[in-house]
């Protein structure tokens, strides 16, 4: 799985919580986004950091990603319209690489969960499905009931890419709506460590 690189999505305006949700607290230590950009880092893959908030930026810039080398930082410039958006950037941006996309706002997640994602994505690779003239299917977390878009790895094949490209040139914003038309393979993952946090009630047990 050459060409593997992590992204962690932290642009969203965090309307539903009331305040920045990558800079709250984390029982672990640091802020919620250092806990999850600690947990990418255990992997060993280069990580790329999308964000608009200087705040972000600036907790990012000292640290190291699982290579020892800085962590990358993509500036989300507007529109700034959902993560489908910032997925048509990071493809892009990182052509034909296979890109680990996170969330933020998964302050549960475990590099566990995230190595059996990938364990799973280069088995079904190694089986040779697909069809080795086609693209790689994007493997998304399953948490028991639904499909969680924004854990999964979306290899960037420039085919891909430009369909991606072309929906959201035509207005195109929500992720399930782009992905009904893609090869999709669900991996079963802990639930517990998908769980959102979004409003203020979402996060019980992690306030200090």
């Amino acid at each position: 799985m050459s060409g593997l690189r992590a992204c962690l999505l932290s642009g969203g305006a965090s309307r539903r919580m009331g305040t920045d949700k990558a800079l709250l607290p984390h029982p672990a230590g640091g802020t919620w986004l250092e806990f999850s950009l600690g947990r990418l880092a255990a992997l060993p893959l280069p990580i790329t950091l999308v964000s608009h908030h200087r705040a972000h930026h600036a907790l990012a810039r000292p640290r190291r990603d699982g290579l020892g080398q800085p962590i990358a930082l993509l500036e989300e410039p507007p529109p700034r319209e959902g993560p489908l958006l910032a997925l048509d950037r990071l493809m892009a941006h990182h052509p034909g690489q296979d890109l680990l996309l996170c969330p933020v706002d998964m302050p549960w997640l475990e590099t566990a969960a995230l190595e059996a994602l990938l364990a799973a994505a280069s088995t079904h690779a190694a089986a040779g499905t697909p069809a080795a003239t086609g693209p790689a299917p994007i493997h998304l977390a399953h948490d028991g009931r639904r499909l969680q878009p924004l854990l999964g790895l979306y290899p960037a094949h420039p085919g891909r890419c430009r369909r991606l490209r072309a929906f959201t040139a035509a207005g195109g914003r929500r992720l399930q709506d782009w992905l009904a038309a893609e090869l999709v393979v669900p991996v079963a993952l802990p639930a517990a460590g998908l769980r959102n946090a979004n409003r203020p009630d979402d996060a019980t047990g992690l306030w200090p």
